[in-house]
């Protein structure tokens, strides 16, 4: 076999795994007092409110950008049985969670100020990639946040629904846990 073929075919086998990821996960904060047994009790079998903040794609209509991403959000949702919706809770419970997907944010954007409801600010957007900055709130804090961004054409598009796929597993890590199960005092 020729060297220029032999280094074409490890070029294509090295690349081919990451040609299989739809998206890419930044990095990841979680608060001490993030728990993910607690978010399981309160969304399982339950409603779960995502509240959305830009517009990925700004030469569609935001309420239907809104529709086609409900469908993909659901398909790629995170273990409990919980059900994605836009609604408002009324009154709101006590504690309000929900999950903020702030689109194109500003670079220096925080969460928690996100949380308690002040806008988040913008910035430009690239056209043809869809950028998140998922943060799960509890009231007016952030319990965890990540950015995540994916190449899409538009709302239907499949590599949204694989980014969901990669991105809540992330932001409702069952990793972290409050209560040091590997402390022997708790054993």
């Amino acid at each position: 076999m020729r060297p220029a073929r032999l280094a074409i075919i490890l070029l294509a086998l090295i690349a081919a795994p990451a040609m299989g990821f739809a998206a890419v996960i930044g990095g990841t904060y979680y608060a001490p007092q993030y728990d993910y047994r607690e978010f399981f009790a309160a969304t399982d079998g339950k409603p779960f409110q995502v509240v959305l903040a830009g517009n990925p794609f700004p030469g569609i209509d935001p309420a239907v950008v809104a529709r086609d991403l409900l469908p993909a959000m659901q398909r790629a949702k995170p273990r409990p049985a919980l059900t994605f919706t836009y609604d408002t809770p009324s009154p709101p419970p006590r504690p309000n969670y929900r999950l903020v997907l702030v689109f194109d944010p500003a670079l220096n954007l925080n969460s928690d100020p996100v949380c308690a409801g002040e806008p988040p600010r913008f910035r430009p957007g690239t056209p043809g990639r869809l950028y998140v900055y998922a943060i799960y709130c509890r009231n007016d804090r952030a319990m965890s946040q990540t950015t995540a961004w994916t190449n899409a054409t538009g709302p239907p598009d499949p590599r949204i629904e694989r980014l969901f796929r990669e991105l809540f597993p992330v932001v409702f890590s069952e990793q972290q846990n409050r209560w040091a199960f590997n402390d022997p005092m708790f054993r």
